[in-house]
């Protein structure tokens, strides 16, 4: 059987098809005897073994990618982590981040965790390639699709790219969703969450589980246990202090950033009353790299 001589355009072509070395791409040739499809199949292989070998090390750098639709009904913010800064920096890093929005967008309804984790899934066949490429482990720990309930804002740190921010409007009127009175309103309720120290955790205190809040509760009781004050006045205390509980983990309760005296409830309020329509917060994400790990 004659042999294929392998010639640099051969090799260059399947290094640009496939990102691989200059050498790794002569050898998968030569072995596939010039076969193209082979060839790739053969660097997907040792892609994926050498994905596997790297799975082990930590992934605390990367990004926070966002996509948005042009009508604001559809947003996707996702996170993608990797080894290092230096590489999360990189156009194929980022070309990798643009590749995962892309699949979530297109699998629309059908992307949940599952179909995130699936090794043979789309994310994480882009991951291993990825992987293969730029010699770190990368992983892509969540993402949210908001779609179809309302207008959706997004805030990404413009510095950084570590902390990213999505949330949904409802109650948007075709009149109110071009003034910029509203596209400032969705602007600040972003920088809240993404700003707000504590983060908000939730969107009503109906959200906050029961047992947090009995936690809560039992560290009141025994910061007033040595008190001598009556049971009764000790429970209101404790009522006074779950107030302060609040103000830090739920977003409307939580003092403004711009205008610490007033509470985020109260921006929406006059927003709603400025605007003539009935918006309110329908839920929000916060994503920063790392955390999902930590």
């Amino acid at each position: 059987m004659a042999t294929t001589t392998i010639t640099a355009d051969m090799v260059k072509k399947l290094r640009d098809q496939t990102g691989a070395g200059m050498m790794d791409c002569k050898g998968a040739l030569a072995e596939a005897n010039g076969n193209f499809d082979e060839a790739t199949t053969i660097l997907r292989k040792k892609g994926l073994a050498s994905a596997a070998k790297k799975a082990g090390r930590a992934t605390s750098e990367g990004l926070i990618g966002s996509w948005l639709s042009p009508d604001r009904s559809t947003g996707i913010l996702v996170e993608v982590n990797c080894e290092s800064d230096f590489v999360a920096r990189t156009t194929d890093f980022q070309q990798l981040v643009k590749d995962v929005l892309a699949e979530i967008e297109r699998a629309g309804d059908a992307a949940n965790d599952a179909w995130l984790r699936d090794p043979k899934g789309p994310v994480q066949t882009r991951v291993a390639a990825a992987i293969g490429k730029l010699g770190e482990n990368m992983g892509v720990p969540r993402f949210a699709r908001y779609s179809g309930r309302g207008y959706v804002g997004q805030y990404i740190h413009a510095v950084t790219g570590k902390l990213g921010v999505q949330v949904e409007i409802g109650g948007v009127t075709p009149a109110v969703r071009g003034r910029e009175e509203f596209a400032n309103f969705v602007k600040e309720i972003a920088m809240q969450i993404a700003g707000a120290i504590p983060p908000p955790q939730f969107l009503s205190r109906d959200q906050v589980p029961a047992e947090l809040i009995e936690k809560e509760k039992a560290i009141y009781r025994a910061q007033m246990e040595s008190s001598g004050k009556p049971a009764n006045v000790i429970e209101k205390i404790v009522e006074g202090k779950l107030g302060s509980f609040y103000q830090q983990v739920v977003l409307p309760d939580q003092p403004s950033i711009r205008d610490p005296k007033t509470t985020v409830a109260q921006v929406v309020a006059a927003a709603a009353k400025s605007l003539g329509a009935p918006i309110t917060i329908n839920r929000f994400v916060r994503f920063k790299v790392g955390e999902a790990a930590s």
